[in-house]
C-alpha cells in the first residue's frame, strides 16, 4: 500500500529535553534533536517506519525546506515538493522528565494564491499517479490558504476513487466534512470545538462524534488523550486503551496513531488496536521519533464495544493512550 500525505504547513521540529521549565531562567538541555515536522509529515514518517511506501506532498521554502526534504529522504519518505517563496517554519518543543511538554509553533510562510493552487494541483495529481491507498490531509492551513482548501482536495480525490483521511481543526475541519472524507481524526478539544460545548465524559465524546458523522464524515477516530480512543462508524462504536509506563514526549503521537490505523486497513477493531498501539509506543520515545514495529505492542491494547460512557475525559498525558 502507498499512503500519500499532504502537509500545507510543515516544519522542522527542534526538541530539547530539560530538567524543568523555569520561566525567565537560563535552561540547559540534557539532550536535543531535530526532526521533520507537521502532522502529515509525521504520518508519512510513521508509515515509513512501519515498512510501507509513502509520499509526502508539501510546500518547500528556504534552507529550512531543503533540510526538511533531506531529512525525510533519509527516513525513506519520498517528497513531492512545491517551491514557495517563504521559508519553512521551525517549531520548538521543551520536554520535562514527567512528560510535561511546552511547545512554540511558528506561524510558517504565507502562501500566495498561485502557490496555494499549485499545492492543491500537486496533491490531487500525486494521489492518482502513485496509486495511493489513502490520501491524508493533515495539520493547520498556512496563511493565505482558504479554509475550504482541504474540502476541495477531499472532493477531487474521492472523485478519483481515493480514500481520504482528514486530521485538522477549526474552520478547515468543519468545511472538510461537506466533502465526505472517509475518516476524520479529531482529539477531544477539536470535538468540543465542533460541537460548541465542553465534553466531560466518554459519552459526551461519543455524542459529538455522531454529530461529526452527521455532518459528513464516514468514520470518526477520536483521540481522548490518556483516556483512550474511540472509533465511531456506520457499524458501531468501539473504545480502546493501553497502559503507558513512562511518557517522554507526546509530539507526533496522534500522527503515529493515525498511521497505525491506516496501515492496518482503516476500519474496525484491528485498525483501532493498531492506532492505540502506535500512539502508546510514540509517547515513550524521545522528541517526535516514530515507532518501528519492534516498539509497538498491540497485545497490550484493550478494544471493546462495551464503551465506558461514564468515564471522565482525562487531560493527563500519563496512563492509557
Amino acid at each position: 500500500m502507498t499512503v500519500l500525505t499532504v502537509t500545507p504547513n510543515p516544519s522542522l521540529d527542534r526538541t530539547y529535553e530539560i530538567p524543568a521549565l523555569v520561566p525567565g531562567g537560563v535552561l540547559r538541555a540534557d539532550g536535543d534533536r531535530v526532526d521533520p515536522g507537521g502532522k502529515g509529515v509525521n504520518v508519512s514518517r510513521a508509515v515509513a517506519a512501519a515498512g510501507h511506501a509513502t509520499v509526502a506532498v508539501l510546500p518547500v521554502g528556504g534552507p529550512e525546506g531543503a533540510l526538511l526534504t533531506q531529512l525525510l529522504a533519509e527516513l525513506g519518505v519520498e517528497v513531492s515538493g512545491v517551491s514557495v517563496a517563504g521559508s519553512t517554519r521551525v517549531n520548538i518543543s521543551l520536554t520535562e522528565p514527567g512528560g510535561a511538554l511546552t511547545k512554540v509553533n511558528a506561524p510558517g510562510p504565507e502562501l500566495t494564491g498561485d502557490e496555494s493552487r499549485a499545492l492543491l494541483e500537486a496533491a490531487a495529481a500525486e494521489a492518482v499517479n502513485c496509486g495511493a491507498s489513502w490520501l491524508v490531509c493533515c495539520g493547520s492551513l498556512p496563511r493565505g490558504v482558504p479554509s475550504s482548501w482541504y474540502a476541495d482536495l477531499v472532493a477531487r480525490s474521492r472523485t478519483e476513487g481515493v480514500r481520504v483521511a482528514v486530521d485538522t481543526s477549526g474552520p478547515a475541519f468543519a468545511a472538510s466534512l461537506a466533502a465526505r472524507p472517509d475518516v476524520v481524526k479529531p482529539n477531544a478539544e477539536e470535538l468540543a470545538e465542533f460541537a460548541g460545548r465542553s465534553l466531560a465524559t466518554v459519552q459526551d465524546a461519543v455524542k459529538a462524534a455522531h454529530e461529526v458523522r452527521e455532518a459528513g464524515a464516514g468514520a470518526v477516530l477520536a483521540s481522548l488523550g490518556a483516556t483512550g480512543q474511540l472509533l465511531v462508524d456506520d457499524s458501531g462504536t468501539w473504545f480502546a486503551s493501553a497502559p503507558v509506563a513512562t511518557v517522554r514526549s507526546d509530539v507526533g503521537a496522534g500522527d503515529a496513531s493515525l498511521a497505525g490505523f491506516l496501515t492496518a486497513g482503516g476500519g474496525r477493531e484491528e485498525a483501532l488496536a493498531s492506532a492505540v498501539a502506535h500512539g502508546a509506543a510514540a509517547v515513550q520515545l524521545p522528541g517526535s521519533r516514530m515507532p518501528t514495529p519492534r516498539d509497538v505492542r498491540p497485545e497490550a491494547v484493550t478494544v471493546t464495544t462495551d464503551v465506558p460512557f461514564d468515564l471522565p475525559l482525562s487531560h493527563n498525558v500519563n496512563g492509557a493512550v
